[in-house]
Formats: C-alpha cells, structure tokens, sequence
C-alpha cells in the first residue's frame, strides 16, 4: 500500500537535497526499513532482525542490519524530522485519496465532521545519557511526546503530527504550530478526497464544502494562542477550561433550573418522566475568556459546565453520631467551546476526547515501547516513523472491512500482517502458500483486492521542506 501511494517517492522528494551528501540512498532504503520492521512488531533497533528472520528475509530486498538502521538513525537533524513530518502530511492525502477510490475511507465521512484531538504522554526513560530526558508535569523522568489526532463518528484515529520534546517541556508548547500544520494537512487530505469522490472541478471547489471540525483538548492548551491557530483554520474549538474566580462567578450565576440531567456513571432512567435519573447535570452559559489581555483578543463563546455530586455520606460522623449532608455540593467540568452542535450533544462529544489516550497507548503498545537512541533528534526521528507506521496499519485495518477498522494495532498484526504461509518459487516467482481456513482470509483478501483496484494517485506538487 505504500507503494501504491508513492512513498518511496516522497521519500526521495523530502530528501533529495541529501543526495550530495551521500545520504539520500540512505533514507529512501533505510526508512522503509524501520517502517517495515515496526508494522511486524520491532519496538527497538535491535528488534529490526525480524525482518531478516527466517524465510521472511526472501520475501524483501534491500534489507539492513539492525546496526546499520541504529547508524542511520544517529545521522538525524532537526530538519530530516521535520521532512519526515512532511512526508506523514503528503502521505496522509495519498492514503485518503486512494481508500476513497477503493470504496473503503480511510476517514469515512469527513467532509461531514471531523474530530482533532491533542495531547502529550511523557515516555519514561533511563541512564544518563538520554538526550533531553528530565522531569516533567507527571514528575517521571522521560520525554515528552505531543499527537495531533483526527477522528471522524465511524472511524479510528489517524495521526496529523507528533512532536517530540524535553521532558521538562509545559504541555502547551509548540502546540499552536502543531496544530496550525495538522488542521491545514486535514483540510487539504479532506477536500483532495471529497474531489475524487465528489467529480469536483478542483479541489479549491471541494476545499469550499469542508464539513465541520472541531478540535478538542484538555486545560493544559486553554490558552489564548491555540484557540486563535483554531479560530484561523476556520475550526471550532472544544476546551476544557482551568478554574479562576471568573470562571467560578459565572458558573455560581448559572439558575438551578438550567440543569440538566445526563446519562453517567450510575445513572438511572426514569420511564414515567422520561429522564435521567443521575447525579451529573449539564448547563450552559455564555463565557469571556483571556480578558487579561487587550480587548481584540478577549473571545466570547459557550461555556459548556458538567456537574457531578460530591459523595461523602459520613460527613461529621463522630462516635455512634452520623450526620447526613446539609446540602449538595458538586464538582464542576466547565468545557470552553463554540460548537455549533446542542448542549448534550457538544458535552458528550467533548467527553469523547478522551479516544487520543487509547492512540497514545497504541503507540506505547507498539513502536514506542521505547525511544531507543541516546541521540535526541535519533528519537524524534524513531516518532514520526511509528506515526507512519500507524497510519499505514490503520489504512491496512480500513481496507479490510467494518470488522477490523476499530481493531487495536496489535490485533490487526496478529490477524493480517503476520500471517503464516509456506514461501515456494515457481517461474521465477515467488508464491506463498497461506493455511486453509484462515479465519481472517475475507480481510486478508479484501485487502489485496483494494490495493489492486487502486491506481496510482495523481501527481501533487513537490514537498516543500
């Protein structure tokens, strides 16, 4: 599928400027390398041996030591990682383009809605000698990884971009660029696949129906800066809000017939009302933020507030003497959004962002069980690569079929990559022999017959890096 969607090409694209060097062979033989070798499971350099295991050593040409990948890798600077990021953007569109032309999206439906998450997962490390390693807001010492997510209601997570940082680094940082990039790679992946499914006269045409997109985070990006890089990509934004005397004013002024009772933790319906019957409740109200600064970038939207009631039964229990509560008192989750979605819909959805932690523990799972290099940029590098790589095996997954586009990456490893098979050659080509009965040969097949319907993209303009 890689192949398919030209990128070797990229590759040599995004590194040509290194061919006098003597390095630009390096990087279109050694990245698919590292790429292959995380889709089979490798999760360190040492690991890349799988591929020069057993019979699978015949099946691939051009294949390096495990050594000679961990050299490559070491050659790494700011602005090769910064390639790789391009080309996860080029391929990203390649990828949508050619599913859609397959019947099998791999963001279906996103020219409807899509959702963007961010957030950032610091992965622990050892030793000394680990390049930009420190303590952060977790108090573990490691790295700090940033991933920028798009998601749509019938779909998995695809990464836009990822960002590797110091582990002392403030979650927030770097995020505006991160975004500002991710939400322009989307749009263009959206509107190049709405034309080839659409017959669109160009893509600007596509580019004018974009749905909608609305970008989720937690309270370490409610920051003036992200919701303005949001405001700009002509996004919506969905963010939780940290507390401040503002904040807690308007919540006070909201009036207790405003809430609403939600489906949570315990809930109960109720049939003779026709109503949750629950101990969290919802309201909205109109909010002002960042009024510290001046007044050009105060932003007014909806303030979406969740509360849940305090549970403390035995409040005052002395000797033999326990005194019920006087009154409720709850805990308050204000969510900062101008969705145009209702009230219970818009807080549901933001609830949902929580989908980014289940791709950060894929990732964990897999080819970011460790960051393997002492070497800073080594480990960047090592990042975007297990971003393609997850990127193309959830492509794998959506061309499969309904059954496996959900499925974790393990899972789809074990169902549709490793697959057994007995290697024969027979005019001069190469056959493998797969076990009869396979229980997942309708995906297996799915998949081959997808990538054989798929032609070649059309040309797009040169990366710019």
């Amino acid at each position: 599928m890689a192949q398919e969607v030209e990128h070797p090409g990229l590759l040599g694209q995004a590194h040509g400027r290194d061919e006098a060097a003597g390095l630009g062979s390096s990087f279109v033989f050694d990245e698919p390398n590292l790429i292959a070798g995380m889709l089979a499971g490798a999760d360190s350099i040492d690991d890349m041996d799988v591929l020069r295991h057993g019979g699978t050593k015949k099946i691939f040409t051009e294949l390096r030591a495990p050594s000679t990948l961990g050299t490559f890798l070491r050659i790494f600077t700011h602005g090769h990682v910064r390639q790789l990021d391009a080309v996860n953007s080029r391929m990203l569109l390649n990828l949508q383009t050619a599913t859609v032309r397959a019947g099998q999206a791999l963001l279906p439906e996103a020219d409807e809605l899509v959702y963007v998450d961010i957030d950032d997962t610091i992965r622990q490390t050892y030793g000394y000698a680990k390049q930009g390693a420190g303590y952060g807001y977790s108090k573990v010492k490691g790295l700090n990884a940033m991933i920028l997510t798009a998601t749509t209601p019938t779909s998995a997570s695809v990464i836009l971009g990822a960002r590797l940082r110091k582990g002392s680094t403030a979650s927030a940082r770097g995020a505006s660029k991160l975004l500002a990039d991710g939400l322009a790679t989307l749009k263009r992946t959206t509107a190049s696949s709405t034309a080839s499914s659409t017959g669109a006269s160009s893509v600007a045409d596509a580019d004018n129906a974009a749905g909608l997109v609305i970008v989720r985070a937690d309270s370490a990006y409610y920051n003036h800066d992200v919701v303005a890089t949001v405001r700009r990509a002509q996004a919506r934004f969905s963010i939780t809000t940290r507390s401040n005397p503002a904040l807690r004013r308007a919540i006070s002024a909201i009036p207790d017939d405003s809430w609403t009772a939600i489906k949570y933790t315990d809930a109960v319906w109720d049939e003779e009302d026709k109503r949750w019957v629950s101990d969290a409740e919802v309201a909205e109200t109109q909010y002002t933020a960042f009024t510290g600064r001046r007044k050009a970038e105060h932003v007014t939207a909806r303030l979406i507030v969740r509360r849940v009631k305090r549970l403390n039964p035995t409040a005052g229990a002395g000797a033999g003497n326990v005194q019920g509560e006087l009154f409720d008192t709850y805990r308050y989750h204000a969510v900062f959004t101008d969705s145009p979605m209702s009230m219970l819909i818009a807080e549901k959805a933001h609830r949902a962002h929580a989908i980014v932690e289940s791709t950060i523990a894929e990732l964990k799972d897999n080819a970011l069980a460790h960051l393997p290099s002492g070497k800073f940029q080594a480990n960047a590098a090592w990042l975007m690569l297990a971003v393609i790589a997850h990127n193309l095996t959830r492509t794998l997954a959506a061309l499969a079929g309904a059954g496996h586009r959900r499925e974790r990456m393990a899972t789809i490893r074990r169902k549709l990559i490793s697959l057994p098979a007995r290697i024969a050659s027979s005019g001069r080509k190469l056959r493998l022999h797969a076990p009869h009965g396979w229980r997942w040969q309708a995906g297996f097949d799915n998949v081959l017959a997808a990538i054989k319907a798929v032609a070649r993209p059309v040309a797009h303009p040169r990366l710019r890096t």
